[in-house]
């Protein structure tokens, strides 16, 4: 009896170890975001005018991602859409998130990064190492889609930096921040949407109170296979120079709208975030 059960669980290992070398696909996740802006009203930023910039915001954070992985690679980048036509806003303010969108890859073997995006319409190639999350895991379950799913919590630190009017400069504070992902056994590969990974299984499912992304489809080994190749179109920075960088171009944009010069587009002015 012990030969026996002991051969049933080599085998099961094999086709386990099997099934995760060859195992490819793609994932689709949806994201969505918390807005809650407190402006000032001595500018004109009436609740009605904050209400219409808020829903604008809302509607520029909903997008649509693809995740292309294999074992040990993973591709995530946005899937394109056409602009719907708006109409003018009552409010005389449009709000446009750009930089956003980009091509980042991971590699979960070599532990390293390549992520493709731009600032003000200059592209960078940040190369970099992966930061190995220290996930808690949890015996909670649920279900999504067919995926029998497992809790994990990331808890880290964030910097939150605020524009301050008066001194025109931003104000840093840090903040704990407690990251809720749901994982599935069911697809064994370390891999997530974003900067998300280092799970036993595939992340379905993120939540850090403000931002969720969710997996609303996956196909596995796909006929066509798939293709993932790292970006190498940009200006090479480490993370720490792009950072720098970001933050004073966004230092540059808030002095320059809290001065007026700030595009507009017949009467509406144009506020750009990110980039």
């Amino acid at each position: 009896m012990k030969t026996i059960i002991t051969t049933m669980l080599f085998c099961t290992l094999a086709i386990t170890a099997c099934f995760s070398q060859n195992i490819e696909g793609i994932a689709t996740y949806k994201t969505d975001r918390k807005i809650d802006i407190k402006m000032d009203e001595e500018g004109g930023m009436t609740e009605d005018i904050q209400k219409q910039i808020q829903a604008q915001l809302k509607t520029q954070f909903q997008k649509e991602f693809t995740l292309a992985f294999n074992t040990n690679e993973s591709i995530y980048k946005e899937v394109p859409k056409l602009d719907a036509p708006r109409a003018a806003s009552s409010s005389g303010i449009e709000i446009k998130i750009s930089g956003m969108s980009g091509v980042l890859y991971k590699n979960v073997l070599t532990a390293s990064f390549v992520h493709k995006t731009e600032i003000m319409d200059k592209e960078f190639l940040i190369q970099d190492s992966l930061q190995n999350p220290r996930w808690k895991l949890e015996k909670e379950t649920k279900n999504i889609g067919e995926y029998l799913c497992f809790k994990a919590i990331l808890t880290d630190t964030i910097q939150n930096s605020t524009f301050n009017d008066v001194s025109m400069e931003y104000e840093e504070e840090d903040k704990e921040r407690n990251t809720t992902a749901w994982y599935t056994l069911q697809i064994p590969v370390k891999h997530g949407p974003g900067n998300y990974w280092g799970l036993p299984g595939l992340v379905l499912e993120i939540n850090d109170g403000e931002q969720t992304i969710l997996c609303s489809k996956i196909v596995l080994n796909p006929k066509d296979g798939v293709s993932i190749e790292a970006p190498e179109k940009g200006k090479k920075v480490t993370q720490a120079e792009f950072d720098e960088i970001q933050e004073k171009k966004n230092k540059e944009m808030m002095e320059r709208f809290h001065s007026g010069s700030h595009k507009r587009n017949g009467d509406t002015k144009i506020i750009r975030i990110g980039g």
